[in-house]
């Protein structure tokens, strides 16, 4: 993790106790990645961070068009 990213605690909390059935001293000794993979999740895709949008705003930047361009 960088700075200025967070854990989701709540959604990591409603995952663990709620959809899993962790007690909570079970859910506490796990690190969020162990979590992630006795949910089954850690196939998923990573999510897009800050970083990854602003490379793509870089790569691929907004064009102002006329008034009438993109018009249908």
């Amino acid at each position: 993790m960088t700075k200025g990213q967070a854990f989701d605690w709540p959604g990591l909390m409603r995952l663990g106790l709620g959809r899993i059935g962790l007690r909570p001293a079970e859910f506490w000794a796990l690190t969020p990645y162990e979590l992630i993979v006795m949910a089954g999740l850690d196939h998923q895709p990573a999510p897009c961070l800050r970083s990854r949008l602003e490379e793509l705003a870089l790569a691929f930047p907004d064009v102002d068009k006329g008034p009438f361009e993109g018009e249908m």
